[in-house]
């Protein structure tokens, strides 16, 4: 691979996380000669804080970035130490992978997919300017459009040019970390803040605020008493991420430990609560609400007697040990003191101890749904830098983020996902049209569509988006067609296989189930809830004949089924879609005045001036807008 020119490209990402990976990945491979600037390589996606992928919703989002094409899911697979399916015995729909990784293997393969990838060079170094040309303002009210991206220059002195530039920064922007009275800056242990960016995007008029995360102490294993813990192991047959068959399930898992706090625990921490930086106003940012510190916990929960925690490996060949729930910015000696009162952990040594980090966020009421900035022609923002929190989230935008930067560059339209397509679709609508308020993470309960956006049929629904994008293989795609035709022709041998009574009734009664009063359909069979296809299997020889002639698997045999059994929720949710996308179909001018509409709130014509929805539906989401405002835009616009 030849960079014949080292100073010019069509599109430079800043930053490695997982953001910044999986745009650098897509904007290479869909053709556009890509500069990954990190501030250290050896770092690539590293998983700063837990060192685990998916989770509820979550893991529906790696579903969703696999299945267009991106690597997030690959990844996981080849570095999975431990995986459960969350929610099984719950519906289909709340079904959601989650992985422990091995860390450094995970940022390890990382590094080796980006080295290796065609159109693709790194470079190492710290960018602290955009290079823009500014633009005069347009007629209209596209007149936010304040200059054109032409490239970064770096810390080192360094000047890139670029067609557009994604920005992907986590929490480096402004980074400053607190732990009790000690304050350092950095955008994580070990690693600097970084600086001048916010401070050039403000002064061209862009929103800066903060926000706050924060991370637990790691454990040395050595020092562990684990014969006094509560083991967890992983599932009895572990499935994986990614829909290629190039990544297998992990075959030999590590347990995780639960682990409790006392009434001891909580008031050694108590009392140090006047030295929290959380707590004494020395820490200004918003933090997660439902990821929060063990003080916030104990002040949340004041009456709780313990709270539980997740004791978890970080790798197969460290000692590290992650304490999930256990996030503080306590003074150190004061997290060692209390860690120490906890069972199992009585003469624990501490790697490091936990810490809160501050950093710029922009508000992304600022960006457009292809996560393009609405000042700046060709910049785009994904990741942290956005307010979200959580590496899937991250990972989904800049994908999305890198997908849109090389379409623009192509003369094409940006892919924007509906809320009823996708996780990531609810991700960005939410961002870009409700904004945030404290650090974004996507719940199933976010998603209105949730039986429509399970992650068994992630590929169904985004496979022939990525494959029009040229971000999945051909191998793959065939594979996809092959999974799709027998998913089909197993339910429609359902529908149309009898089952008569004679040859089922034994069974039944064997099963201590109703015997049939008459033949009925395999289908209707399996909507029932005491009927499965690997029951029936046992009973009716013409269907293990039919599964084994046609080679259909058990992920083949399970999205069939999931299909039959929530056939009727899942057809009333497509006739709520529908009904509801005939406002995402009413476009609205970019030029349109709203603060001329009398009509409407003083609030509504406010926010709707600052968001510039494009179509009705968006604008129906922005809080603030009621329905009798939508009813006059419907009006305006003659439906």
């Amino acid at each position: 691979m030849k960079n014949t020119n080292l100073y010019e490209y069509d599109i430079i990402v800043v930053g490695a996380g997982h953001a910044g990976c999986e745009a650098a990945s897509a904007a290479a491979r869909m053709g556009e000669k890509t500069l990954l600037v990190t501030m250290d390589m050896s770092k690539m996606a590293s998983m700063s804080c837990n060192p685990a992928v998916g989770g509820v919703a979550k893991g529906q989002i790696v579903r969703e970035i696999d299945a267009l094409g991106g690597r997030m899911g690959r990844i996981t697979d080849r570095s999975t130490i431990q995986f459960r399916m969350l929610n099984r015995s719950k519906g289909a729909a709340m079904w959601s992978p989650r992985a422990q990784c091995d860390k450094a293997q995970f940022s390890a393969l990382w590094r080796e997919e980006l080295e290796n990838t065609e159109n693709l060079f790194i470079w190492q170094d710290a960018v602290t300017e955009l290079l823009l040309d500014r633009v005069e303002p347009e007629k209209g009210f596209d007149e936010l459009k304040k200059a054109v991206v032409r490239g970064v220059r770096t810390q080192m002195g360094v000047e890139f040019k670029a067609k557009a530039v994604v920005l992907t920064n986590g929490t480096f922007l402004g980074g400053l970390m607190h732990c009790g009275e000690a304050h350092a800056e950095g955008g994580r242990a070990g690693d600097a803040a970084s600086k001048g960016l916010s401070e050039q995007l403000r002064a061209l008029g862009f929103e800066v605020e903060r926000m706050k995360t924060g991370t637990p102490a790691r454990i040395d294993g050595r020092t562990i008493d684990f014969s006094a813990l509560e083991r967890q192991e992983g599932d009895e047959n572990p499935a994986k991420f990614s829909f290629s068959p190039d990544t297998q399930a992990v075959k030999e898992q590590m347990p995780c430990y639960l682990v409790y706090t006392s009434a001891e625990v909580h008031d050694t921490l108590r009392s140090a609560f006047d030295r929290s930086p959380l707590f004494n106003g020395t820490i200004h940012g918003i933090g997660p609400r439902y990821c929060p510190s063990i003080e916030d916990k104990l002040r949340t929960f004041a009456d709780k007697e313990q709270h539980q925690l997740f004791l978890e490996p970080e790798g197969r060949t460290t000692h590290e040990y992650y304490l999930n729930g256990f996030s503080s910015s306590l003074p150190q000696e004061v997290q060692t003191e209390a860690l120490r009162k906890i069972r199992g952990l009585e003469n624990a040594h501490i790697y490091r101890p936990g810490y809160a980090i501050e950093y710029d966020y922009f508000p992304p009421t600022q960006l457009y749904h292809s996560l393009r900035t609405k000042m700046v022609e060709n910049l785009y923002f994904a990741g942290q830098i956005n307010g979200t929190t959580g590496y899937e989230e991250a990972a989904a935008q800049g994908l999305i983020a890198g997908i849109n930067a090389s379409r623009a560059l192509q003369g094409h339209e940006p892919v924007i996902l509906r809320r009823d397509e996708a996780y990531i679709g609810v991700l960005i609508d939410d961002l870009v049209t409700k904004g945030v308020d404290e650090p974004y993470r996507m719940f199933t309960s976010r998603a209105e569509y949730r039986i429509l956006l399970r992650g068994d049929n992630a590929d169904l629904r985004l496979t022939p988006i990525g494959h029009d994008l040229g971000l999945i293989e051909e191998d793959l795609w065939q594979k996809f067609n092959e999974k799709k035709s027998l998913v089909e022709s197993l339910i429609s041998y359902a529908e149309q296989k009898s089952v008569r009574i004679t040859e089922i009734n034994d069974y039944l009664i064997s099963h201590n189930l109703e015997p049939l009063q008459q033949g009925k359909k395999l289908y209707s069979l399996i909507m029932r809830n005491d009927f499965s296809f690997a029951t029936l299997i046992d009973a009716l020889p013409s269907l293990r004949k039919f599964i084994e002639k046609e080679k259909i698997g058990e992920e083949i045999i399970e999205e069939a089924e999931i299909e039959i059994k929530y056939k009727g929720y899942i057809e009333r949710e497509k006739m709520l879609a529908e009904k509801l996308r005939r406002l995402e179909n009413i476009a609205i001018p970019a030029d349109f005045d709203f603060m001329a509409m009398g009509a409407i709130t003083i609030e509504a014509r406010q926010k709707l001036s600052r968001i510039r929805p494009r179509t009705i539906g968006q604008a129906s989401r922005i809080p603030g807008v009621s329905p009798a405002d939508i009813n006059v835009l419907l009006i305006k616009f003659g439906r």
